[in-house]
């Protein structure tokens, strides 16, 4: 190896994620619960994107089940003859599979069918239920009757099944390029001060603007891309999480009740394949709502618990843990009664461009006689599986 100092440059090119690391671990120690879903995605699993859209696949669960489109008329056989029956999402189903219907059988137990094809919206199955004669039974259903998805079962001779199939939709987001430039003219930072501001103050307050205009692009911003009339280059615009979220709930506007409260956790934890802890970031209107909500055991400071360097109040129900964080960036966009639950297992950031401060030497130039940086980053946040998120809206 040669003789040569380390300096950046040989860093860079040697690990370029070690300083980018670095200066990741500084900028969230800088007013993290002004700016929390910024916060969580520096912690959160963060990618290099090569470009500045990004392309990514959001994968859904399979569903479990649907309804009858069509009402199914009674009827007894000696064998297990096949029936045809119409549902509103057939894709939930493929041949082999065993079904439940939300309906009892003759025999008093839930009426169950084996599926021997699938084409189109129709399924072709064979009921097991048996009635007092010994013939298999169908009980009359009607219209919308739900539809269970149960286990497979394959003949003794099989070898092969049908192949799963969850097939991702594939979406993209734009990585916007975030910027802000800091100076000091030479003149004022020789000046005696009443006050020790020095540039590095100046710098911390234009991190912390800057992180809490990306903490609104990240939550509401819209996708857009767009050139100004006389210009050669775009402008790029990001998504925001907001939008991304594949479900969700409401709630009464003014006043949340408990079971509000349990039918929301109810929807966020179920049906979704995601994780048992999930984080919930609210207006202050929403926040303000759970706390009025009298269950003391709600929102109490004995429950409070770290994460990400962000301060949460701990939910728990039978069906997940919440952990509640206020964020007045929901205010200020106009979504004070509204509420955002993500599943940081499946929160990913893209950096086209990782956080960096770049000296400009405006003094050789012949521009100014000031000290200048720009801080820039060019990022995006996507959702992966959509259904594990929720939004909560106010009506």
């Amino acid at each position: 190896m040669a003789q040569t100092p380390i300096t950046t440059k040989t860093v860079n090119e040697a690990s370029p994620e070690l300083l980018r690391s670095e200066i990741d671990r500084r900028i969230i120690k800088i007013r993290p619960m002004a700016t929390p879903v910024d916060q969580i995605s520096r912690h959160a699993r963060s990618r290099h994107a090569g470009s500045m859209t990004v392309e990514f696949y959001a994968a859904e669960a399979k569903p479990f089940s649907t309804t009858l489109s069509a009402a199914v008329a009674e009827r007894a056989t000696p064998t297990p003859q096949a029936l045809n029956i119409t549902v509103a999402n057939a894709e939930a189903f493929a041949p082999t599979e065993t079904i439940m219907f939300d309906i009892a059988a003759d025999d008093g137990k839930s009426f169950t069918a084996y599926i021997s094809a699938v084409q189109n919206s129709t399924l072709t199955i064979h009921p097991t239920s048996l009635n007092d004669a010994g013939n298999f039974y169908t009980p009359a259903m009607a219209k919308d009757t739900k539809v269970i998805r149960m286990g497979r079962a394959a003949r003794e001779l099989d070898v092969q099944t049908p192949i799963f199939q969850s097939i991702p939709v594939k979406d993209s987001n734009y990585c916007q390029i975030f910027k802000s430039q800091i100076e000091q003219s030479t003149i004022v930072k020789l000046a005696n001060k009443e006050v020790g501001w020095t540039f590095s103050d100046q710098e911390e307050a234009a991190i912390i603007d800057m992180r809490q205009g990306m903490e609104r692009n990240f939550l509401f911003g819209s996708k857009a891309r767009l050139t100004i009339p006389g210009q050669s280059d775009e402008v790029m615009l990001t998504g925001g999480i907001w939008h991304q979220a594949g479900r969700q709930a409401t709630y009464s506007r003014g006043s949340i009740a408990e079971d509000e409260l349990l039918r929301i956790c109810r929807t966020a934890f179920t049906g979704n394949s995601g994780s048992s802890r999930k984080l919930l970031i609210g207006g202050t209107g929403f926040i303000e709502q759970l706390h009025m909500l009298g269950a003391q055991r709600i929102l109490t400071p004995s429950e409070k618990t770290t994460r990400w360097g962000l301060d949460f109040q701990e939910y728990i129900s039978k069906f997940g843990t919440l952990y509640i964080l206020a964020s007045e960036t929901f205010d200020e966009c106009g979504h004070a009664d509204d509420a955002l639950v993500i599943d940081p297992e499946y929160l990913t950031k893209y950096s086209h461009i990782p956080f960096s401060a770049e000296k400009l030497n405006l003094r050789s130039s012949g521009q100014r006689n000031t000290d200048a940086i720009v801080i820039t980053e060019a990022s995006c946040l996507v959702l992966r599986y959509p259904d594990a998120h929720l939004r909560i809206v106010a009506q």
